[in-house]
């Protein structure tokens, strides 16, 4: 019981600390996206509720699980719920587990961020849907 309370108190205290809060305002926005646990749609609507918490998310992706980032961001982009801030590519070396070797692994991270144009996007779309309505209220007004 002990162990837990003293590393509880760790934790805070990092969080506390400037080099902690640097690095966990960091890491909130970003998703680290996988082939296998989740399907696609869950990183999508994750994404979707990044962005307009904290105007921006990073998909981040290695080896086989990059074309599922890009397709996620792809689907964002055409959406309109966000636009393209930054790309980076890398290679990362990785260990293995049962012989110890080191292979190199491709990485990818995609910045994206809300469209500049949101607010002004939201308020076309309300206007052209009461302007939709309109005709059609007039027209069945006129049949009567």
């Amino acid at each position: 019981m002990e162990a837990i309370v003293v590393a509880e108190n760790l934790e805070e205290s990092m969080k506390k600390s400037s080099l902690g809060n640097a690095t966990e305002t960091q890491k909130k926005n970003r998703i680290q996206v996988s082939n296998s646990k989740k399907p696609l749609f869950f990183y999508i609507n994750l994404a979707k509720r990044y962005i307009k918490q904290y105007n921006d998310v990073e998909l981040s992706a290695l080896g086989m699980a990059i074309p599922s980032v890009v397709t996620i961001a792809e689907i964002l982009k055409k959406n309109g719920v966000a636009t393209q801030k930054k790309i980076l590519t890398s290679t990362v070396d990785m260990k293995w587990e049962t012989n110890g070797r080191t292979v190199q692994k491709a990485k990818i991270e995609i910045v994206l961020g809300k469209p500049e144009d949101s607010d002004n996007q939201a308020a076309a779309t309300a206007v052209a849907a009461a302007a939709a309505a309109t005709p059609a209220e007039e027209n069945a007004d006129k049949k009567e």
